[in-house]
């Protein structure tokens, strides 16, 4: 019998790609999406759009319950909608740091809390929550980003040793840098918050840093791939990471002391004491 997916964040990006890679290795493939209009090239590989705001509690109870009345059941689900809402903390509006926190963490564990009740019935299940590196250290200019993201790794920590006497597996993935949308978004937030304040040199350092990242951002499929090792390793690890920078990155974080990181990332931002 086929296993029921659904994947949030789809239009576009590790989400689309995702549901494509899943869908060609024979899993029944929900995509969700604010916008089902992006995601018309996916029905020829029999993938079924969802509209779904994460942000949205009747969207999210109503997504789920058609894909219940359709399948009668879902046995994993991949929380991948998300986004960087970047601009100094001083800077940062709170409504839409809180915003960030909606979908990146609070969508999430809606989510989950929706499908556990069907993955318990069948005693199997495998929630993914797609974190980043930036869930293990943080950068200046995008404290609430790292802080949704340092939430989630959290959450999936508490839930994993939660639902594991069900049968259900909770898995974390911390892709590096990726080439997708989400570089664009963070960058055009963070000139439209900090682009204008005693943070702006900072600003321009980030944008142009992020500039040469892009360039070398492995392929969304790259992370699908990870996905997919992911749900089908008879034991799988509570976390995988890939993508620029990535081992590298998480190697330092665990080796290196906070204030040797600061400087790192000072020297890097050209910051001067």
């Amino acid at each position: 019998m086929k296993k029921v997916v659904l994947i949030t964040g789809a239009s576009s990006g590790m989400g689309k790609a995702t549901a494509q890679l899943l869908a060609q290795q024979g899993y029944k493939v929900y995509a969700a999406a604010r916008r089902t209009d992006k995601m018309n090239d996916l029905l020829p590989l029999g993938i079924t759009p969802v509209q779904m705001d994460v942000t949205d509690d009747d969207s999210m109870v109503n997504g789920v319950q058609h894909i219940i009345a359709k399948e009668g059941k879902i046995g994993i689900l991949v929380n991948n909608a998300g986004f960087g809402a970047y601009g100094a903390v001083e800077d940062m509006p709170l409504n839409e740091a809180r915003y960030q926190l909606e979908v990146n963490v609070f969508g999430a564990a809606r989510l989950a809390q929706l499908a556990l009740p069907y993955m318990r019935s069948q005693r199997w299940g495998k929630i993914v929550n797609i974190s980043s590196i930036g869930g293990k250290f943080a950068l200046p200019l995008g404290g609430w980003y790292h802080a949704s993201k340092f939430a989630l790794e959290g959450l999936s920590d508490s839930l994993r040793n939660e639902v594991k006497q069900f049968g259900i597996d909770v898995i974390v993935i911390e892709p590096g840098g990726v080439q997708s949308e989400w570089g664009n978004i963070a960058v055009d937030n963070l000139l439209k918050v900090s682009g204008h304040s005693v943070y702006r040199p900072m600003a321009d350092r980030f944008v142009a840093m992020g500039k040469a990242a892009a360039e070398k951002g492995v392929s969304p499929m790259v992370i699908a791939r990870l996905v997919q090792k992911a749900i089908t390793d008879a034991k799988p690890k509570t976390r995988y990471a890939a993508g620029y920078m990535a081992d590298g990155m998480l190697f330092m974080n665990k080796v290196f002391s906070d204030k040797m990181m600061d400087g790192m990332v000072r020297s890097q931002f050209k910051v001067k004491l």
